[in-house]
């Protein structure tokens, strides 16, 4: 037997050239609702959104496609976000007590000043901008007020407000020798300038001058205080109280001291309750909104809004807690009222837009930020190239609304999408969302729900509800064919869906089909959770697509792997106990192959098992030990090349593989499956095949009489036969994750009606074909009809690593226009890329991608044709990125200012936490004035565009240049 070496190679000036023409690595864009909010604002002026997060994060949203990310140096949680109007500035209170100021540089929130307060009994409680947008009133927890210049945000020196001062002013009787408690609300007066509302804990409020640093007035309440909000013309104001009750102050000249209020109301007696008051406006009828309304007696803790006027009193009930909530409204103080159009409101789980202009107050949908995880996320699927046909009719059968998305600040400047994209996600609920992935918004379109296919006790909810009636109901493998408009879903019970789009609604019983993948094999018992029950009547089904055929795999183990050939009107499908073909143009089984091994115990208890004990764990992990040290014998199929893998010599980038026991549990899963139209029986026929890898390393490869299809003899028949034609167990037994197979030129077969219907270039049948088979441990590709080995890679110098995801992209040079490769792509368990040429399998180039803890992440990754791909970084949010150094996606976009832009030499490139020496009486940090310089003039206004890239948390200029925009 010839021993082969693999040599070092000397780097080629040429290859490496086309290399960086093809290949790059970059995180473009978060799509989903942010982990873990905790914080809201909203810039009337430039209409654009910010919320900040748990982890420190602030995404900036304007109009779909505007977005800008920041992120503090600590993970700490952003309690409070404040605006400086149609500045671009905003500032950012943390629960570690520093507060901070970011401006939009280069299209990029970019922290330029900090300032922290690291006394414990002075913690931030509330921040207040004034409307000058050049002092920031702070209140602490021990009762003072604070006053930072903007935006150096330096503390004024002995111009706080403390507690004793207040004091001063009150009457005896109202002392008790009790502190006011900390403060609770600020607010600016809406007609005087400088006057402060100032609103402390025990219930005390006192109207402030900060030019006289003087209390004109003090409202007397002894109520525990929660917020304040003033009435427009500043005649009056209202407090809330922790009683569930609120009360309307006068502010009238005369008396300095105000007893009693003009009402107070608590709408559903003293045992109810609100979590929080926010806002009160005018629509020529008083309007008032405020978290909570349920009475607390019968609802309890309720996640409430409430929007009262006149004799309208309406309870909004969501399916989380209530964060945080603004009105869109018009910002000309001329007008008599605010006329407020829409309130949007942050929740734990979504961001939900309430139309106040039409009845009913209707929600809008969500252009961006939609919860992807309003049911746990279980699968997800990427159509590239739409046909704007079925585009169209997706759309129509969403009924997406077409109302104007309320916050519409700044401009979308990235081109329109070359194509149409899609992703499909399948959740826990039985529910396939698909969403429009084309561009930096990842919008929602259509919802399909399965769960009319059985009876169950799932009823329509809210939008986000994390928990599942019926796990069996779980979404686990999505397919769809865009040329025939067919699709196919399976899920956790065993259940396998073929659906096809119609545009009318339909009354119809769907078809059940049982296939028994066990064939009646003696000794093995199913201890698992059982079938879905179909109904037995015809179901409404809306239009969309609705059911046309349930074939229902015995055990109804869940379902690991699915393929379907919609020209041949075929779907395969697998599970831990073997894998089957149906033919659903005929309604019928065409093949059924128990995998299982006789230790596949745990195949027997399906994913929803709770029997697997410590005892057993143990012993498998020994057995699986002492099996890697003695080796067995070997199966009668072995791998072709044997003899060679034994005898080569290893490069020093791979590693030699060990060999998996036969024993192991779930030997028999079915991890992958593909149809091909190839070389199988011999090298002259070509004809339709069926391809599967189970987890023990063993493919399966059989041949597929179709009637009318294929170039060898028929039989003449009119049903589909398969007959087994080849059979090859890899040595190290590693689970096979994917399997391709390539034409005469090294291509990937075209997918079903593209060669038929010329959308795509047929493949090359006047050459030998060969297979490529990815497992878990190495990447080997075969030669056909003879299944011989005639290269190989081994992943990896690492020890432990495995391979979890592979894909064939296609990648284009980004300076070539015509010049493409396909590229083999492998996602490893420590969450590193790795690029192959094929067939070669030469590797190309290596990117750290996920992080090797993120387990989740790497499981949810799922390429683009491409070269992007998506992964899941939170329940709720996708991160996006690219492999191709010419298809990238990511935002673009362009945000009027009211400030000039300044020169660098004016506004340098601070650290994100700047280090900050001067220690003020109060415990406050500042920034020394010498950092911020005195640079030359600004420049006049001028808009910017921005390139966003989240990999490197930095923006820059497009061009590398200040774009100066006209309009």
């Amino acid at each position: 037997m010839m021993k082969f070496r693999f040599r070092r190679q000397g780097n080629d000036p040429q290859r490496e050239k086309i290399k960086q023409e093809l290949f790059a690595f970059n995180k473009t864009v978060e799509h989903g609702f942010p982990h873990q909010p905790s914080s809201l604002a909203f810039d009337p002026r430039l209409q654009i959104m910010a919320i900040g997060t748990k982890s420190g994060a602030v995404k900036i949203y304007g109009a779909p496609g505007v977005e800008f990310t920041g992120l503090h140096k600590d993970t700490a949680a952003v309690t409070q976000i404040q605006f400086l109007p149609a500045q671009g500035r905003l500032l950012s209170l943390l629960d570690d007590n520093s507060i901070h100021l970011w401006e939009l540089v280069g299209g990029a929130p970019r922290e330029v000043a900090a300032v922290s307060c690291p006394c414990s009994t002075s913690r931030v409680t509330v921040l207040l901008l004034l409307g000058s947008c050049d002092l920031l009133c702070v209140g602490t927890e021990g009762g003072g007020v604070h006053f930072l210049d903007l935006p150096r945000l330096s503390l004024r020196e002995n111009q706080s407000l403390l507690q004793d001062q207040v004091i001063q002013s009150l009457p005896d009787d109202y002392r008790c020798g009790k502190s006011l408690g900390p403060v609770e609300s600020l607010q600016e007066h809406p007609q005087q300038p400088g006057v402060i509302l100032i609103g402390y804990s025990r219930g005390l409020v006192v109207l402030w001058d900060l030019s006289t640093r003087h209390v004109d007035h003090v409202f007397l309440g002894k109520q525990q205080l929660e917020s304040l909000v003033w009435e427009r013309s500043g005649k009056s104001f209202v407090s809330s109280h922790n009683d569930g009750g609120y009360s309307v102050w006068a502010v009238t000249s005369g008396n300095p001291y105000t007893q009693q209020p003009v009402s107070s109301t608590i709408p559903y007696g003293k045992t109810d309750w609100w979590r929080l008051w926010v806002d009160c406006c005018i629509d020529g009828a008083p309007m008032l909104l405020y978290s909570g309304g349920m009475p607390r007696a019968s609802y309890g803790d309720r996640h409430c809004l409430t929007v009262q006027q006149d004799k309208e009193h309406v309870t909004l009930d969501f399916t989380s807690r209530v964060i945080d909530f603004f009105t869109i409204h018009s910002v000309e103080r001329e007008q008599e009222f605010d006329e407020p159009s829409a309130v949007v409101v942050l929740l734990d789980e979504e961001l939900v837009v309430v139309d106040l202009h039409t009845p009913g107050w209707p929600t809008l949908p969500t252009p961006y930020l939609a919860p992807l995880h309003s049911s746990a996320i279980t699968c997800s699927c990427h159509v590239s190239s739409v046909p704007p046909k079925l585009w169209d009719r997706v759309l129509q059968a969403g009924r997406a609304q077409r109302q104007s998305w309320p916050i519409c600040g700044g401009k979308n400047l990235a081109p329109s999408a070359k194509q149409q994209e899609l992703l499909l996600t399948g959740h826990e609920d039985g529910t396939v969302r698909f969403w429009d992935a084309s561009g930096v918004a990842l919008t929602p379109i259509y919802k399909l729900s399965t769960a009319g296919v059985f009876h169950t006790d799932c009823d329509p909810v809210g939008c986000f509800d994390p928990y599942s009636d019926d796990p069996r109901l779980g979404i686990q493998k999505i397919t769809l064919c865009k040329y025939s408009n067919k699709l196919v879903v399976a899920g956790t019970a065993g259940q396998v869906l073929i659906l096809a789009l119609s545009d009318e609604r339909s009354d119809h019983q769907v078809e059940v089909s049982v296939v028994d993948l066990l064939q009646d094999r003696e000794g093995f018992t199913w201890k698992g959770h059982g079938r879905l029950d179909p109904r037995a009547r015809p179901g409404p089904f809306p239009p969309g697509f609705q059911p046309q055929l349930l074939v229902q795999c015995m055990p109804p183990a869940s379902v690991t792997a699915v393929t379907l050939h919609a020209e041949w009107h075929l779907v395969a499908f697998g599970t831990s106990h073997g894998f089957g073909l149906f033919d659903y143009q005929r309604r019928s089984a065409v093949l059924a192959r128990c995998t299982l091994h006789p230790n596949d115990s745990l195949a027997m208890e399906g994913p929803l098992s709770r029997v697997k004990s410590l005892k057993k764990s143990l012993r498998q992990s020994f057995r699986r030990i002492r099996k890697s040290r003695v080796s067995g014998k070997k199966r009668p199929v072995q791998e072709a090349n044997a003899a060679l893998a034994e005898q080569e010599d290893v490069a020093p980038v791979q590693r030699r593989i060990e060999p998996r026991s036969a024993d192991d549990s779930l030997s028999g899963v079915v991890r992958c499956l593909c149809f091909a139209d190839t070389f199988l029986r011999d090298g002259t026929h070509h004809g339709p095949t069926l391809w599967a890898g189970t987890n023990s390393g063993s493919v399966y490869a059989y041949a597929l009489e179709v009637p009318g299809v294929g170039s060898g003899p028929g039989r003449g028949g009119d049903s589909v036969e398969a007959l087994l034609g080849k059979e090859i167990q890899l040595m190290h037994r590693a689970p096979v994750v994917w399997i391709c197979v390539l034409d005469g030129r090294g291509r990937p077969l075209p997918e079903p009606y593209e060669a038929s219907r010329d959308l795509a270039a047929a493949p090359d049948m006047s050459t030998a074909h060969s297979v490529l088979i990815a497992s878990e441990e190495q990447l080997k590709v075969f030669s056909l009809p003879k299944v011989s080995a005639k290269t190989k890679f081994k992943l990896t110098a690492h020890e432990g690593c495995r391979v979890r995801r592979v894909a064939l992209v296609a990648l284009s040079s980004a300076v070539q226009e015509d010049y493409s490769e396909h590229t083999l792509v492998c996602l490893t368990n420590l969450g590193d890329m790795h690029l192959f040429n094929v067939p070669a399998l030469r590797p190309q180039v290596r990117y750290d991608c996920i992080r090797k803890e993120d387990i989740s992440g790497i499981a949810s990754c799922v390429f683009t044709k491409t070269g992007q791909g998506f992964y899941l970084i939170s329940p709720s949010e996708y991160e996006r990125f690219s492999l191709s150094a010419k298809v990238i996606t990511e935002p673009l976009c362009s945000l009027q200012l009211d400030r000039p832009l300044e020169h660098a030499s004016a506004s340098p490139a601070y650290p994100l936490i700047l280090s900050l020496t001067q220690l003020s009486r109060e415990g406050f940090m500042r920034v020394p004035s010498a950092l911020h310089g005195n640079g030359p003039e600004p420049p006049p206004p001028l808009s910017f565009c921005c390139r966003w890239n989240l990999r490197n948390s930095i923006g820059c200029w497009g061009n590398d240049t200040v774009e100066q925009l006209t309009g």
